[in-house]
């Protein structure tokens, strides 16, 4: 191992916070080796007034800080795994996978304990249109708002009235120190994560053999093998981390259950579908589920949505 290595990592409090996580994991594993988190600012971060959906682009959160990899001006990146595209730069691999966090949605609310309890017409905030489509789906009645800016942000403007609930990523609470807020979570029945959802990822050079040996401690077998079938699942799809599309891997004994999802913005068409097979076959699920899904009527709902 080198004697001292860079993070690139977003300048969020959630992102800083998940690469000073990886930065300790680093030194104490190796005591002799110093770690420094780079801020790099993404084209996702600057853009804060229009939908993530109608920015336009994958890699909203993560091209700037590949590009910094690619100049060896960092030496690895940490993502949270949501926000990484199916597809990679050919230099670069997601080398480490590290245990899995709560992989579900949090409903947060100040005076509601689930979402059956809010009112008819309440006013639900995400950023996030596979969150939407799902929510329309379970309550139509409900008017869903776009919410972005970081977590503590969104929840500040809970906190101010200007939505009775919210949803967020359990795992971003968990890691903040937040759980508290979270009045429930929603099962996967009920709203499938996204792809990778809850998982962190740790990008590296293709040829730095060395880095990628001294961080394999890091890495977990079982959190690899579902994020590998529910990025396959993605990648067949050719979805970014912007569109309506779930996914959710749970690997029990060297069995791998996928479930699929592929949803109009509005709720009205939701198609899901499971499959179970060995892990050793976890890729090759996640490419059948894709085609299946697209056969039932998913092409032309993503059509749809990639041409808006």
């Amino acid at each position: 191992m080198r004697k001292h290595i860079k993070i690139g990592t977003r300048g969020s409090l959630l992102a800083k916070t998940q690469s000073t996580w990886v930065k300790k994991q680093i030194e104490t594993a190796h005591p002799d080796v110093s770690v420094e988190l780079i801020i790099i600012v993404t084209k996702g971060d600057k853009i804060l007034d229009v939908p993530l959906a109608k920015v336009g682009g994958k890699g909203l959160f993560v091209k700037e800080i590949e590009e910094a990899l690619l100049r060896k001006d960092v030496d690895l990146a940490v993502h949270s795994m949501k926000d990484v595209p199916s597809d990679l730069p050919e230099e670069l691999h997601l080398g480490i996978i590290p245990l899995r966090e709560n992989p579900h949605d949090a409903f947060i609310s100040s005076k509601y304990a689930t979402l059956a309890d809010l009112p008819q017409g309440s006013t639900v905030g995400t950023s996030s249109l596979r969150r939407r489509s799902q929510l329309a789906a379970l309550r139509p009645d409900l008017e869903i708002v776009d919410l972005r800016g970081n977590l503590d942000t969104r929840l500040r403007k809970l906190d101010e009235g200007q939505f009775q609930a919210i949803i967020l990523a359990a795992a971003g609470l968990n890691r903040l120190g937040m759980s508290s807020r979270a009045a429930g979570y929603f099962t996967a029945r009920e709203m499938l994560p996204a792809v990778g959802q809850g998982a962190l990822g740790i990008e590296l050079r293709k040829d730095d053999a060395e880095l990628l040996a001294g961080l394999q401690f890091l890495n977990d077998a079982r959190t690899t093998t579902a994020v590998t079938a529910e990025r396959a699942f993605l990648h067949r799809l050719e979805g970014g981390c912007q569109v309506p599309i779930g996914a959710f891997a749970e690997v029990t004994d060297n069995q791998v259950e996928l479930t699929g999802l592929v949803a109009s913005v509005d709720g009205k068409v939701v198609l899901k579908e499971s499959m179970t097979g060995p892990q050793a076959e976890a890729h090759d699920m996640g490419i059948k589920l894709a085609n299946k899904l697209l056969d039932m009527g998913g092409r032309e709902i993503l059509a749809e949505v990639y041409g808006q």
